[in-house]
């Protein structure tokens, strides 16, 4: 009797231990590939879940031993500097590509990709100095958001001018920036949406269903996949994020947020990773965007991205609610980090899925009853 010879399991290098690194080790597992994490923090909560080295991202010594003992690398947070990814591409496969992650790292060099893309953006000026700040604001005029070119997520990095007489205090808060500063129009935009989207290194791609977002103090507060009524979006939004992709030669999953405004959507911000508002796929799709990140990755065929049915996602942010009320809840998930709480920490998530809008709203009223979140919830409810 002969038996098969089992392969090495290929090994994922994930640069970065929070708790998107730590989902994708819980979804690699499965598929028999072993994950190893890099980060700074001793106590990153990827760690409790696959092999953890401490080690800062200009170590580079410490990232030679890592890239020799990894098939693949890819990133949890995308603010790892490029150089450190260019440094790692001589060494290992690298996905994405770190000219991927450099675009998504500069808002003036990712707004300029979405204009030659197709897709529309708000109005934008660049900002080096505080007489260049003068002058965007004589052509975008106010009120606008004067953000930071790098290093800026979930609402940090950015000053909201109501009136021209603010201008003064952006530049207090913003000016000493040494990567420069970007000035935006504000949109009053009518919903945000994201599209979230998977590329392999053949070329394969595909998309999950459109997700509507909202936000409260720049943060994800919850989402509701698929967006309902979306129509034609839908099919403009596939068609955007594959132009993006295939101009990047872009590999993995990454998420496009979008403004929808007079029925037009307008370019926000690519994310070069997984993204918190996918973390419905984890039940609510055939294929997770964690799974299908480490497929893409690693050569794999790609899972199916449809929706089984409806998902709501809430996301717990600086500290847990109780997770009885959602775990006794039909079709309720329950996420939790392993983070200490902090103010503005995102440190777990709930889902909670359905096969109708009417059942949905059902229970995602009884889940923010019973944790006194009605005005988290409402915006879901209202939206179905």
């Amino acid at each position: 009797m002969s038996g098969t010879i089992r392969q090495k399991q290929p090994v994922l290098g994930i640069l970065g231990g929070g708790q998107l690194a730590r989902m994708l080790a819980i979804a690699a597992a499965p598929l028999g590939v072993k994950t190893l994490v890099v980060d700074s923090a001793p106590d990153a909560c990827a760690g409790q879940v696959a092999p953890l080295r401490v080690a800062d991202w200009t170590d580079y010594d410490a990232l030679a031993k890592f890239a020799a003992e990894v098939d693949v690398v890819t990133f949890d947070f995308e603010n790892v500097p490029a150089d450190t990814a260019h440094w790692l591409a001589e060494r290992a496969a690298v996905f994405p590509n770190p000219r991927a992650l450099a675009v998504a790292q500069d808002r003036l060099a990712e707004k300029t990709l979405f204009r030659e893309c197709g897709l529309h953006t708000p109005a934008f000026e660049a900002v080096d100095t505080r007489e260049d700040l003068d002058r965007a604001l004589t052509k975008i005029g106010a009120p606008a958001i004067l953000k930071t070119r790098r290093l800026g997520y979930d609402g940090k990095g950015q000053f909201r001018i109501k009136h021209l007489k603010d201008a003064d205090a952006a530049w207090a808060a913003l000016g000493s920036n040494a990567h420069g500063l970007i000035l935006e129009a504000f949109v009053p935009f009518e919903r945000e949406l994201s599209v979230l989207a998977v590329r392999t290194r053949d070329g394969d791609f595909r998309v999950w269903p459109l997700t509507q977002n909202w936000h409260t103090d720049g943060v994800l507060s919850l989402s509701l996949a698929p967006a309902p009524d979306v129509g034609a979006l839908q099919s403009r939004a596939e068609a955007l994020a594959r132009t993006l992709a295939e101009r990047l030669d872009y590999v993995g999953v990454f998420a496009l947020e979008l403004f929808v405004k007079d029925g037009d959507l307008l370019g926000n911000e690519m994310a070069p990773r997984v993204h918190n508002s996918g973390h419905w796929t984890i039940e609510g799709a055939i294929a997770s965007q964690f799974e299908n990140h480490v497929r893409a990755v690693l050569g794999l065929p790609l899972g199916d991205t449809a929706a089984r049915g409806l998902s709501a996602m809430f996301n717990w942010i600086g500290e847990l609610p109780d997770a009885v009320p959602v775990m006794a809840t039909v079709d309720g998930h329950w996420h939790d980090y392993g983070k200490q709480s902090r103010p503005g920490r995102k440190v777990g998530h709930a889902t909670v899925c359905a096969t109708d809008a009417k059942v949905l709203a059902a229970r995602i009223g009884e889940i923010a009853r019973a944790l006194n979140r009605e005005e988290q919830a409402a915006p879901g409810l209202q939206a179905l």
